[in-house]
């Protein structure tokens, strides 16, 4: 049951009383809040939904938004394009130089070792006592090889052959020439054995063997053989001594490594010349003593002692 509210009291008749300024207001009366009063909804309400008006609305935004967002990717782009243009010129710049030189590279190497390329003529150089034609056909197996792939063991095979040839040397000259340049060993004189003369050079090295002696050759008279100390010092007198002395000699002895001794020409004049030591200054010495005593006027020169050689 509702409880009545206080009803408020009838207004006196007549005017209404005056207040003083400085008399207090009385607070208008409590009222109690009575829950009756208040209604509180069972239901929520419900949103209603957008129209087809607002959905397209709605729609019509986001095209915008990625439109938009789009453009300025696109804008962004465009500037760094912009910023980076020196950049990437030269990186096209490097990119394009390494490609070329790769494939210069590739072109080179493949060239060299194509047909294009191929040896079809062998020179020979150096030779003056071997039969160039013989060096020539021993060598005919390296004909259509590339210059690249020509094999230096098998040249070296067909070059053993020919105790002449001292050392060798192989240069390319491209198209298609191949140049041997050989050393030939330099013969000191001649042995004397069982199978006839047998020409040396200063390392012991037989050349060739004939029944009788080769005419221009020293005949050799060393104790030992060519293995013998006494040959070696032999053999680099021979080669020290300069060419118009040495086409006068006609032997040579040595039985120790320090009496080298030379027989030149028909005369018979001897030469004592010592040791091996300091042959370069014993043959300008020699030389200068042949000049002012001929041999044919002379027995024995002595330069065993360079700073004093005697003419006996």
């Amino acid at each position: 049951m509702k409880r009545p509210s206080p009803l408020p009291a009838a207004p006196a008749s007549g005017p209404p009383a005056r207040r003083r300024v400085d008399e207090p207001v009385a607070p208008p009366p409590l009222r109690h809040p009575d829950p009756a009063d208040e209604t509180t909804p069972l239901v929520r309400p419900v949103a209603a939904e957008p129209s087809a008006s607002q959905r397209d609305a709605e729609g019509a935004s986001l095209r915008d938004v990625w439109r938009a967002s789009r453009a300025r990717r696109r804008a962004l782009t465009a500037e760094v394009r912009r910023f980076t243009v020196r950049q990437r010129r030269r990186r096209r710049v490097w990119i394009g130089v390494a490609a070329a030189f790769v494939v210069m590279v590739v072109g080179t190497v493949g060239a060299a070792y194509s047909p294009l390329f191929a040896v079809e003529r062998i020179d020979v150089v150096g030779a003056s006592q071997l039969d160039v034609a013989a060096v020539t056909t021993a060598l005919d197996a390296q004909i259509g090889t590339p210059l690249a792939l020509v094999d230096d063991s098998a040249v070296k095979a067909a070059l053993v052959r020919f105790p002449l040839v001292e050392t060798y040397t192989l240069e390319a000259r491209p198209p298609h020439d191949l140049v041997v340049r050989i050393v030939e060993r330099t013969p000191i004189g001649v042995l004397q054995t069982a199978a006839g003369f047998t020409v040396v050079d200063a390392a012991g090295v037989a050349l060739s063997t004939t029944p009788a002696a080769p005419a221009g050759e020293p005949l050799l008279e060393i104790s030992g053989g060519t293995d013998s100390e006494a040959f070696r010092a032999a053999g680099r007198v021979m080669r020290a001594l300069p060419d118009a002395v040495r086409t006068q000699v006609t032997g040579v002895t040595a039985s120790t490594p320090d009496d080298v001794t030379l027989t030149l020409g028909a005369t018979g004049s001897r030469v004592a010349w010592g040791s091996a030591d300091r042959s370069a200054e014993k043959a300008v010495v020699l030389d200068r003593l042949m000049a002012k005593s001929p041999p044919d006027r002379t027995k024995e020169y002595d330069v065993t002692s360079p700073e004093a050689g005697v003419v006996r």
